[in-house]
């Protein structure tokens, strides 16, 4: 369900806006604050990042975490990338990094480069998932199609690693991307 955004929640994201960029963040968790309110994913976004840093508010991770899966909900990838970490680090929300994958997996379907980047090295890595080049090389190639500047060379430095079959397997996986759409992931039953 789409919430209508009056043209008011946009006048209080710019304001907020421009006062972040003048330094005034107590206006901008105002103004901010106001728009989030209304279903402005960026301000939602906005306002999530001034309660993570607190900068104009007191620092509370637990309504950072609450406005940043606001946006990524509503398709945010910045958000839906930061709900990641968040998840990761166990940031305001109880730490689960099957919930931090799922949410990088969702913004670098997206078109968020630096979460496929980051998809990549865990897969190249075996940390915190299992080791797997062929997964790596596809999120590498998800990380070049969205201009991530160290993707290419790190998708080149993969293809060693792989027999053809497994090359093979990469090349459908990011096919198979590029044709389904991706699904948001859902929070896990407390």
């Amino acid at each position: 369900m789409s919430i209508p955004l009056s043209s008011f929640a946009f006048a209080d994201y710019e304001q907020g806006l421009d006062a972040a960029f003048r330094g005034d963040y107590q206006t901008a968790f105002r103004e901010f604050s106001a728009a989030a309110e209304s279903g402005l994913d960026v301000a939602q976004y906005n306002l999530a990042i001034l309660y993570f840093t607190g900068q104009g508010v007191d620092q509370d991770l637990a309504l950072a975490f609450k406005w940043t899966e606001a946006a990524a909900l509503q398709g945010h990838l910045g958000a839906q990338a930061n709900l990641g970490s968040l998840y990761f680090e166990g940031s305001g929300v109880d730490q689960s990094t099957d919930q931090g994958i799922a949410w990088f997996m969702a913004a670098a379907r997206g078109g968020h480069a630096n979460s496929a980047f980051a998809l990549a090295n865990m897969y190249n890595d075996g940390d915190p998932v299992s080791r797997d080049y062929a997964l790596s090389h596809a999120w590498a190639s998800m990380a070049v199609l969205h201009e991530h500047p160290e993707a290419e060379a790190f998708r080149a430095s993969l293809e060693p690693k792989l027999s053809s079959t497994q090359l093979s397997q990469a090349r459908r996986t990011f096919a198979r991307w590029q044709i389904t759409p991706p699904e948001l992931p859902t929070r896990p039953n407390p």
